[in-house]
């Protein structure tokens, strides 16, 4: 019965789900470039001091993630050169990572890499509508790019709930590790796919808007900037899992070899 109400539930959303999934996936990278624009003095003054790359350096650094990020939406939202864009945000990625030291902080650096697996299943989204138009065509293989793609995009979601798993002894903490690691299990392996990432959305929506609440925190406190930069990731994340309920799991996945058992 349950299942049943699944499947008419993405039978009647199939055609809005992935239009949200890429609003929400937006969501974090649209909310830092506007950020950079109202905190420009700061962002550039603390690149500059923690770099000492002078004021030029800082500037630029500044100017390339509000223009990228917010180009990048845009082209994103209006479905135009989302190749493109997709590669331009992962290299903001990448650049973020160096500058602000992600790179030596676990729990940040894996939320990063979850945010670049929601941008890898985007990438491989916008392939197959271009290849809509060939859809006639017959084709040898053509498809592989995107279903390894999709693999990656999975296996790089699953490591968000990495960062949600609490090591203690309480009965609670241990079935939520329990539930919790089998669920991104079945999306890492594609199986049961669409049910265990819906499943993990309504979790991680829960968790995001209890714990990541910015909005009651008073906006001159530093712990408001903190929670805001983590809910918009993290709903970044559940666009990325949006994505995978709305278009499935792909070529590599165990849904898709049952078929051809």
């Amino acid at each position: 019965m349950f299942l049943k109400e699944v499947s008419n539930f993405l039978r009647v959303t199939k055609q809005y789900l992935p239009h949200i999934a890429r609003l929400c996936l937006i969501s974090t990278f649209l909310e830092d470039g506007i950020r950079m624009w109202f905190q420009w003095s700061e962002q550039k003054e603390y690149i500059e001091t923690t770099w000492g790359c002078g004021f030029f350096l800082a500037t630029l650094f500044v100017l390339i993630n509000l223009l990228g990020q917010l180009g990048g939406c845009i082209l994103i939202l209006s479905r135009n050169f989302v190749q493109y864009a997709c590669f331009g945000l992962f290299g903001l990625i990448a650049l973020q990572t160096v500058a602000y030291s992600i790179l030596w902080d676990p729990k940040f650096l894996m939320r990063n890499l979850a945010l670049g697996g929601g941008l890898l299943l985007l990438l491989a989204e916008s392939r197959s509508e271009g290849r809509s138009m060939f859809a006639g065509v017959p084709t040898m293989r053509e498809s592989s790019p995107k279903q390894y793609m999709q693999l990656g995009g999975r296996v790089l979601l699953v490591l968000m709930f990495m960062t949600l798993l609490h090591f203690d002894t309480s009965f609670l903490s241990i079935l939520q590790n329990l539930v919790g690691t089998a669920l991104i299990v079945l999306v890492a392996i594609g199986f049961k796919t669409k049910l265990a990432a819906l499943t993990l959305v309504i979790w991680l929506l829960v968790i995001n808007v209890y714990f990541n609440a910015f909005w009651t925190i008073p906006a001159y406190k530093p712990m408001h900037d903190f929670l805001k930069y983590d809910f918009f990731q993290t709903t970044s994340v559940i666009g990325g899992l949006l994505l995978v309920v709305a278009l499935g799991p792909g070529g590599v996945s165990m849904d898709e070899k049952k078929k051809e058992w």
